[in-house]
């Protein structure tokens, strides 16, 4: 039995380590607006031979609803002959959604966005493996020929000159995987490396580096090494790449000047309001885990009828009914999310699925707030000598 009960625990490791070596290049956070355009900025000088070029982009910080500029930097390849493929955000139908980038022996497709430096949409023109040799691309490489010697140079010549930061949805990037670049989504990969990982968080915590303070133009444009984002060899961004406009909803200050902590896609709703309203007003949770959950409102009085004492009960009940639907609606869609990274989905069949979890997500939302209203229709009266629910009794 020891022996059966250990069999079971290590296929599950490797089940477990076999997804995640695939699903984290799969789909992130999800966003109701686009990132600002790409910033211009200088590359800093490569600090050594085998350090490949990783490109700077918007990532998104939940607790602050806005986005911040990850400085783009060299980072030491994590395996011989592997290649960067950057992150992206693309529009799903429903949605902007964050693609993870990672190490493979190929490029793999970052939406068709123009990063620089070599990634210019498809591709990487800035160097290539020649045996267990990284050479550079000095055309497009700022690299110091005394202290790298393994260089050559072929002019590219970029035809994609937009700075758009997202593929799809209005204003975004045109651009598909072709079938190299399918081809690659289904190679071995590996995750960002913990210099990568630092870079992230350092930026996220750096204010100045948020969307909403820098206006598309960050302080820190990139840096020579990952990791850290102090000391020499700092570049600052030397324009935006667009005229910077902040969303309809973007988080306002508070009185100590940091933003306020809500997130478009996880934004609470009074049960009262409906649909349509927010639909005017703001976007509609992707998924079930966006949604709020459901609580039995207190009530402003003890309950002294058996009337009051079975509303309340029905209150509890619906509570819970609700709660329980909400959860499965969720563990559900992060099942299909799993199976898709699981089978190396395209990213046409993951934006289906973001747009039928979406109508999933809504057509709950929509039937819990009939529920609730219908309920609230059932609520006993109050006793002819008490004011309201809240209020005072009437003075006679």
């Amino acid at each position: 039995m020891r022996k059966l009960f250990c069999s079971r625990w290590l296929w599950l490791v490797l089940i477990s380590l076999s997804i995640s070596a695939t699903s984290f290049a799969q789909v992130g956070i999800t966003v109701s607006f686009g990132p600002p355009a790409l910033p211009v900025y200088t590359q800093p000088l490569c600090p050594a031979p085998g350090y490949i070029w990783t490109p700077g982009y918007w990532a998104w910080d939940p607790n602050y609803g806005d986005y911040y500029w990850v400085p783009g930097t060299w980072v030491l390849a994590p395996q011989v002959g592997y290649l960067w493929t950057p992150p992206w955000w693309g529009w799903s139908g429903a949605a902007f959604i964050f693609h993870q980038g990672f190490w493979g022996p190929t490029i793999g497709f970052y939406g068709g966005i123009n990063y620089g430096f070599g990634y210019f949409g498809h591709g990487y023109d800035g160097g290539r493996w020649n045996g267990n040799q990284f050479y550079y691309n000095r055309t497009v490489n700022n690299i110091n020929v005394t202290n790298v010697r393994n260089y050559y140079n072929v002019t590219v010549v970029n035809n994609n000159p937009s700075r758009v930061a997202y593929n799809g949805g209005q204003g975004g990037i045109v651009a598909s995987p072709n079938a190299a670049e399918q081809a690659a989504e289904r190679e071995r990969h590996i995750a960002p490396v913990e210099a990568q990982t630092r870079q992230v968080q350092e930026a996220s915590q750096n204010q100045q580096l948020r969307a909403s303070v820098n206006k598309g133009k960050p302080p820190i444009a990139a840096t020579p090494k990952a990791g850290t984002l102090t000391g020499a060899g700092i570049v600052r961004a030397k324009s935006a790449g667009a005229p910077y406009h902040p969303p309809a909803k973007a988080a306002t200050p508070e009185a100590n000047g940091k933003p306020v902590p809500r997130p478009p896609t996880e934004t609470a709703h009074p049960a009262n309001e409906s649909a349509a309203t927010r639909e005017n007003n703001e976007p509609t949770p992707v998924h079930a885990r966006n949604l709020p959950t459901h609580s039995t409102p207190a009530p402003s009085a003890p309950a002294n009828t058996e009337a009051e004492k079975q509303y309340q009960q029905r209150q509890q009940q619906l509570s819970a009914q609700e709660n329980a639907e909400h959860e499965k609606l969720a563990q559900q869609q992060e099942q299909d999310h799993e199976r898709m990274a699981q089978q190396h989905a395209s990213n046409a069949q993951m934006q289906e699925m973001e747009r039928q979890h979406q109508q999933q997500t809504q057509q709950l939302q929509q039937q819990h707030e009939q529920q609730e209203r219908q309920l609230s229709r059932q609520a006993p009266p109050a006793p002819h000598n008490e004011a309201p629910r809240g209020g005072q009794p009437e003075k006679r």
